[in-house]
């Protein structure tokens, strides 16, 4: 494209990139974000107000753009309406779309000993091990040069890598041997130049492209049998991961991926296994019989266990039976009356109390109850005698008579529904 092909606005906005020493790359991109702009506008991009920036968002969304798509452009047109045309305003007017957070995919050891052997040639192989056995990116592994190696200090230059930052990668003694063995193959066939590309491309003038080499990194994943999703920079994942599960030190390993801030280094704790199986359940710590939380005690379970109680010999809880005998006419007569008895009536013997309060709720009534007699004052130097009862006409049960006498027992039948034997005087 010559001069004459670029409009002045064009040309304002790439100055303004040169200014700020944007990469290739991040200007292209721009360019391409302002111009697809213009498209869907059919103006120059210019005229655009607020109602066009928030419509050209609602096509891109309309047209499934996803949010790394939409980010792009709006850092593109953000960057043109502010700087190259001076409206500050313009940024609020476009929305930056919240990119879901996804963790990577690491694989196995074994899996990429399987990627690493199964690479379509030796070149392919030496520079997916060192994506691997460094740590690097796609374009930091293509734009290393044969003097970037440094076998003294063993150790790998890695100059203007993302961020246009220079670091320093480890490099391992295999890694140099498969290097040092690629390097002859590459002298004998004449593609290796002096002081040139270590991984050069089809034209040994220029380096090899990150697209072949992911290209490269996919043949050798298919042909390993490998069903996930892999790229050359889940390499560099593995790299982070496999070094976590070893106990490395998260902020060495930040070191080694060049990262700038911690978190983006700590992701990878999410996805080591070894850090995670090194952590017991606390359900691993629970006894089998404490694996299930006890149920609460049904209401029905005291009545089950008095029942329980009550069912079992007298001998066995340390209660004499009682002898029970056959049921007379008065005693029927009183089992029907003991539901009008008054509550404090004594109507226990010792040995009745014990077989109730032990629970041997087995025994009749009849031999149990006693009658609800109160007893007549006791005299000085006379013997206390049983009194006579009289019925009441309102009760069931038997009260004593004030017209006996105490000296003369009489006869006397609890709860009888008789009356006494012998008839009250007259007055």
């Amino acid at each position: 494209m010559t001069d004459t092909a670029i409009s002045p606005l064009r040309r304002r906005m790439i100055e303004d990139m040169r200014i700020r020493g944007f990469t290739a790359e991040t200007q292209t991109g721009y360019l391409r974000a302002v111009r697809d702009f213009a498209i869907f506008l059919g103006c120059p991009p210019d005229q655009a107000g607020a109602e066009e920036l928030r419509r050209y968002q609602l096509h891109m969304r309309a047209n499934g753009a996803s949010a790394t798509t939409m980010n792009k452009a709006v850092s593109g047109l953000r960057f043109f309406l502010t700087v190259t045309l001076g409206r500050n305003e313009a940024a609020d007017w476009l929305t930056t779309v919240r990119e879901p957070r996804r963790l990577p995919v690491v694989l196995s050891p074994e899996e990429v000993a399987r990627l690493l052997d199964a690479a379509p040639g030796l070149k392919q192989r030496a520079a997916l091990s060192v994506a691997y056995g460094a740590g690097l990116r796609a374009s930091e592994v293509v734009a290393l040069k044969v003097t970037d190696i440094d076998s003294t200090r063993m150790v790998i230059r890695v100059e203007q890598g993302k961020g246009s930052k220079d670091r320093t990668a480890m490099l391992s003694e295999p890694l140099l041997d498969l290097l040092r063995a690629w390097w002859r193959e590459g002298r004998a066939r004449g593609v290796m130049l002096p002081r040139g590309w270590l991984f050069p491309g089809r034209d040994p003038v220029n380096p090899l492209t990150t697209r072949q080499l992911n290209r490269a990194c996919h043949a050798a994943a298919d042909a390993a049998g490998i069903g996930k999703r892999v790229s050359l920079h889940t390499l560099r994942h593995c790299f982070a991961t496999h070094l976590l599960e070893r106990k490395v030190d998260i902020r060495v390993i930040q070191v080694l991926l060049g990262h700038k801030k911690l978190e983006t280094s700590a992701r990878y704790a999410q996805v080591a296994a070894e850090t995670l199986h090194a952590v017991r359940s606390p359900l691993d710590y629970l006894t089998p019989g404490e694996r299930r939380p006890a149920d609460p005690a049904p209401p029905w379970s005291v009545r089950r266990s008095r029942s329980r109680i009550s069912s079992a010999p007298m001998g066995l809880l340390g209660v004499t039976p009682m002898p029970v005998t056959s049921a007379s006419p008065s005693s029927r007569s009183c089992r029907r009356s003991s539901a009008a008895a008054p509550p404090n009536s004594a109507a226990t013997s010792p040995r009745a109390k014990t077989a109730i309060i032990s629970g041997s709720l087995t025994i009749p009534a009849a031999t149990v109850i006693a009658p609800s007699v109160r007893p007549p004052p006791h005299t000085t130097g006379s013997p206390r005698a049983k009194p006579s009862c009289c019925r009441s006409p309102t009760s069931m049960s038997c009260s004593p008579c004030r017209h006996s006498s105490p000296t003369s027992p009489s006869t006397t039948r609890p709860w009888s529904t008789t009356s006494c034997s012998r008839p009250p005087p007259r007055h």
